[in-house]
């Protein structure tokens, strides 16, 4: 019998009877036992009621058993220009087929985890920021008392100045921002709590440490409102200057200054390049590619995370859904950081 026979007949004897989700190599099967059934079978992922990353369901009220709750925040209220992302959940919600495995992590999150989705943060007034702020925190300070690690899906990004005001109550948290705008803006025609200004507002309100703050990704034409970010003591690390031999530098930077302490992770979809996410409030050219953003968050992992979201997926411009897929791939990565995080409450 020649090699190759020999060979093509243990493979036979091996795989031929055997069903898709009959994996041999031990960490694979781990995960495959998670999710196939027996004789191969596991849920379409284009049935059922969508849910955020395809996680389970869970009413508000039932949470406290969980370690990460995903919900949505259907407000766009705060926005400078393009209005839409008020529909970002929803849209988030459509997409199929994102993980379950990261296979850079090693980490199948919805599975490996107690995470669900909450549903949506229940707004009064569909006409009130000051009010809908204050609807937001609400439910993040909910999160947060249920020991529970919170990650949210806008919704522009004012959204996040109330969920830091909620995990940073006690002390104030570091975080990592990738964006391509910092969002540290003052009023503008007299409403201080728009989509450009939340980090500059969560600094004065003592939620978020600024020296333990770092926004990768900034470009655009505004480089000349953001003088905050810089003398607030927070470290910006521009588009321009993002290359992939630099990205381990970049994320030993950033691990350097949030340190170990409680870190929040904001990513505003429009620091990808309107290539890849063109449906966006404020896109700006000169972005990240999907792939520098990839790497750059699972660069992240074993950092002290308690919280995160992705924000301005506006789908009315994204004709093609690869913002809201790529949006969708985005909040994977970052709750798959959350199984890593000495925050993560052990239930």
């Amino acid at each position: 019998m020649s090699h190759h026979t020999e060979k093509l007949e243990i493979l036979r004897a091996k795989f031929a009877d055997s069903d898709g989700g009959t994996i041999f190599t031990p960490k694979y099967q781990r995960v495959a036992e998670k999710v196939f059934s027996e004789g191969g079978r596991r849920s379409a992922p284009y049935a059922g009621i969508p849910t955020l990353l395809d996680a389970p369901q869970r009413p508000v009220e039932d949470m406290k058993e969980l370690q990460v709750a995903l919900f949505g925040v259907p407000m766009d209220l705060g926005v400078t220009n393009r209005n839409g992302s008020r529909f970002g959940p929803r849209a988030l919600r459509a997409i199929e087929r994102v993980g379950p495995y990261n296979d850079a992590l090693e980490t199948a999150p919805i599975h490996e985890m107690a995470v669900a989705d909450i549903g949506d943060v229940p707004f009064r007034s569909r006409f009130d920021l000051a009010q809908s702020h204050q609807d937001i925190e609400a439910l993040a300070r909910a999160v947060v008392a249920n020991k529970v690690l919170p990650m949210a899906v806008g919704g522009d990004h004012s959204i996040t100045h109330p969920i830091l005001r909620a995990v940073g109550e006690k002390a104030p948290v570091g975080m990592i921002h990738i964006d391509a705008h910092c969002d540290t803006g003052g009023s503008y025609e007299g409403e201080k709590f728009h989509h450009g200004g939340p980090f500059r507002n969560a600094v004065l309100d003592g939620v978020l440490d600024p020296e333990r703050t770092i926004q990768i990704g900034i470009r655009g034409a505004a480089g000349y409102i953001w003088e905050f970010s810089t003398m607030s003591g927070m470290t910006v690390i521009e588009a321009k200057d993002i290359t992939e031999e630099r990205l381990p530098e970049i994320i030993a930077l950033a691990r350097q200054v949030v340190g170990d302490g409680p870190t929040y992770l904001s990513f505003d979809i429009d620091s990808l390049d309107p290539a890849f996410a063109p449906g966006t409030g404020t896109p700006e050219v000169g972005g990240l590619t999907t792939r520098e953003a990839m790497k750059l968050i699972r660069g992240f992992k074993g950092l002290n995370f308690v919280g995160g979201d992705v924000v301005e997926v506006a789908p009315a411009y994204d004709p093609t859904t690869n913002t809201a897929q790529n949006g969708a791939q985005m909040l994977f990565e970052i709750l798959s950081l959350m199984q890593f995080s000495p925050s993560l409450p052990s239930k």
